[in-house]
């Protein structure tokens, strides 16, 4: 018996997410926002990100850029802000994050965390005073709930608010804050007599003091700070009046989660897509990278586990649309995509070889960006734990 093989197909090339056919579960208007992000993201950002992420700086005019754009707060209605679907925004997160983890960290923080935590808590006056400056870029805005001892574990912040007549004042100390040395105003959220309770705090208000991290080998193109509250004497008017307890804080975080879902995907892709044209121009034994079959292999399963991440994004996105999305589905997005895009991050630096270690290339940046990701906005132990009080109803944190 003879065993034949069928005559290979003439030479054809498809995206990753063509395979998936991502485009036919997306509408117009999402399709179009993804497209103006990416065109921005190539003609701004991707000529500078190289410079920025060796000498660590973000350059704090990109903030009314990101504002002209629409991206930031796009998620929320009115105020400046464009009302824009999930789907939309994360798209939005993904094109972002492929061109750094550091740009979607900026546009996540200033609208999934300080711009919502003022949208969904603050008063009238507080939005009309914040909202429309932070939406335009024209004031930035950072989020204080880490401490340096309770990060998994915000109930135990040590931050503190007492009374002192009319009067709120603040002690205390907030770490890894993205934007911090940024900000014009912190959402600050501190331990009174009456449970957990935000504030918004004037970065000039006198006592506040924000402290650049130095050192990062990871989002390297963003700010990080310590943020130092001694003192800082507040109006009652700069309590968030609807924040009251834990859950307050939490409800901003799923929101910035959700946009990590998306967002994770576009390093991947990212590291996915200059991988594949890599291997098409360099040789190896004389003939190109992309024609053996432990390369393809490589290719084959990250193009699968960004697919099935994209198509996990999207449905969660609809479900967040549709009737709201609970807290633990966030986690199994955040933990499932983020996983999924670190591991195609480290795979495809394998295949770069030696190249794959410079700037030249994005996927070291990726991959070193995506270790933070993998920590910030809860650890994948703790959304593991999430889900896994999800499934049995007991809860494993202690």
């Amino acid at each position: 018996m003879t065993i034949t093989t069928a005559p290979a197909p003439a030479s054809t090339t498809s995206a990753p997410l063509e395979l998936f056919d991502i485009d036919r579960l997306l509408d117009d208007d999402e399709r179009d926002i993804a497209a103006t992000v990416r065109k921005f993201v190539d003609a701004r950002l991707r000529p500078n990100i190289e410079g920025w992420f060796e000498s660590a700086t973000l350059p704090k005019e990109l903030a009314k850029e990101f504002g002209d754009l629409g991206v930031l707060g796009m998620h929320l209605d009115g105020y400046g802000c464009a009302g824009a679907n999930a789907i939309s925004y994360g798209l939005a997160c993904l094109e972002l994050e492929a061109g750094d983890s550091g740009f979607r960290s900026f546009v996540s923080v200033q609208g999934s965390l300080s711009m919502f935590s003022i949208y969904r808590y603050g008063s009238e006056e507080q939005k009309n005073e914040w909202l429309p400056e932070l939406a335009a870029g024209e004031a930035i805005g950072c989020f204080g709930l880490t401490e340096p001892d309770f990060g998994s574990n915000p109930a135990g912040m040590r931050t503190r608010a007492r009374r002192d007549g009319t009067d709120w004042v603040l002690n205390g100390t907030k770490m890894w804050i993205t934007n911090g040395n940024l900000a014009d105003v912190a959402t600050v959220w501190a331990q009174t007599d009456d449970g957990i309770r935000g504030f918004l705090v004037p970065t000039d208000t006198p006592g506040f003091t924000a402290n650049a991290i130095h050192k990062k080998l990871s989002l390297r193109a963003s700010v990080t700070s310590e943020l130092v509250l001694d003192n800082v004497r507040l109006p009652a008017s700069a309590q968030l009046p609807d924040a009251r307890g834990l859950s307050a804080p939490l409800s901003c975080l799923n929101e910035a989660r959700f946009g990590i879902v998306f967002g994770a995907l576009g390093a991947a892709r990212d590291s996915l897509e200059t991988t594949i044209a890599y291997t098409r121009s360099r040789e190896v034994f004389d003939r190109p990278l992309s024609g053996f079959q432990l390369t393809q292999e490589k290719l084959a399963n990250m193009t699968l586990e960004l697919g099935k991440g994209m198509l996990l994004a999207v449905h969660l996105g609809r479900i967040k649309d549709a009737e709201g999305i609970r807290p633990e589905q966030v986690s199994l997005g955040k933990m499932s995509n983020v996983r999924a895009a670190i591991e195609i991050a480290r795979q495809a630096r394998t295949i770069l070889g030696a190249n794959g270690i410079t700037l030249e290339y994005p996927v070291i940046r990726h991959a070193n960006n995506l270790e933070s990701v993998l920590t910030y906005e809860g650890t994948e132990e703790i959304h593991a734990l999430a889900l896994g009080q999800a499934l049995t109803g007991l809860s494993a944190y202690r």
